[in-house]
């Protein structure tokens, strides 16, 4: 089949995956859409949003939609490392087993692997993360394991301080995007998660999205041929690059906040290879608006999702960073000129 048909065959596809996933989904169309840039991107994405608000139910109705092998980890302040690797018990001959756990039970077939309340779980679990993040592999009994259509996805507790650890610089630079799931804000989209039996079941409700709408064996391959036909000027370029700097020195590039000192604001962040995802982002989005170029439109729509977790406050402002991060990120778009 000639490229542009395979590319046309997917965008249909994407779209259909889409649709599906919103008809279960209410009222987080926004939502939705970043999660399909980050997985066409190929990229690992951090949940974000307060507690009942569908995280877990969109992230199954996605992996419904993908296929392959699909795991949930809830993080705990006991667990350890060898708990994603195997599990033991006594059956009921009394002798002891060894069965693979949640990153081994699937092979090369894992493709998605949610770990709830991150922030939960010990230093040690994020360095297992890490390297499962960066390298898609991991070694256990003497041998390395390869996941090569592995997304990582997570959501952290917001709520409770006691028993968390925060993730370490490195490992929030190695989510590709952090998307927040917000409570619905029209008053009968609440009516209908409160009221409508429909949304109460939630396996039910998953299984209304078809299966495998979407091959995931074959997104890595897609991703990189997106990332080589979508297009970006060198005008868009240089307007990513003074967005990149308007957010990494605030005070120098002329933005001001209330009740912030933006000359000691940034503590540092925002990595050349943030940078790069944010690009990567961008061509997504384009694809997905069924573009072959990038516009300021698709780098505006994803700056605060790929950039703003790489930004790292001083520790008087990290507490309050929920709520000045998203005003230095528009802050940085209204300054800077979109070509």
């Amino acid at each position: 089949m000639h490229e542009e048909n395979v590319l046309a065959d997917w965008h249909a596809r994407a779209t259909a995956l889409e649709e599906q996933v919103n008809a279960v989904m209410v009222d987080q169309s926004h939502a939705v859409h970043l999660m399909l840039v980050a997985i066409f991107a190929r990229g690992h994405a951090l949940l974000e949003g307060d507690v009942g608000v569908g995280k877990t139910t969109l992230l199954r109705a996605l992996a419904r939609g993908l296929g392959g092998g699909y795991e949930r980890l809830e993080g705990t302040v006991d667990l350890m490392p060898s708990d994603m690797v195997y599990h033991t018990y006594v059956n009921e001959s009394g002798q002891p087993c060894v069965e693979p756990g949640p990153l081994l039970r699937h092979g090369q077939g894992l493709a998605t692997f949610f770990f709830n309340e991150i922030n939960r779980a010990r230093p040690q679990m994020h360095s297992l993360l890490l390297r499962l993040m960066a390298e898609r592999s991991m070694a256990a009994f003497n041998r390395e394991y390869h996941f090569p259509h592995l997304l990582v996805f997570a959501d952290r507790n917001r709520v409770e301080r006691e028993e968390t650890f925060e993730l370490p610089a490195a490992a929030r630079d190695r989510f590709f995007m952090e998307i927040n799931v917000t409570m619905p804000e029209a008053r009968e989209a609440r009516r209908a998660l409160m009221a409508d039996p429909r949304f109460h079941d939630t396996d039910r409700l998953i299984e209304e999205v078809e299966p495998g709408i979407v091959d995931y064996t074959a997104l890595n391959d897609l991703a990189t041929t997106l990332q080589h036909r979508i297009t970006v000027s060198e005008a868009l370029q240089d307007y990513a690059l003074d967005l990149w700097e308007a957010v990494r020195a605030p005070a120098y590039h002329g933005i001001h906040l209330d009740d912030v000192d933006t000359e000691t604001l940034v503590a540092g962040g925002g990595s050349p290879r943030g940078m790069s995802m944010m690009i990567r982002a961008a061509r997504v989005h384009a694809w997905l608006a069924d573009r072959a170029m990038v516009v300021p439109e698709d780098i505006r729509a994803v700056f605060l999702e790929t950039a703003g977790h790489r930004i790292f406050f001083n520790p008087v402002y990290e507490l309050r960073r929920d709520e000045i991060i998203g005003r230095l990120i528009g802050a940085a778009l209204e300054r800077v000129a979109a070509p």
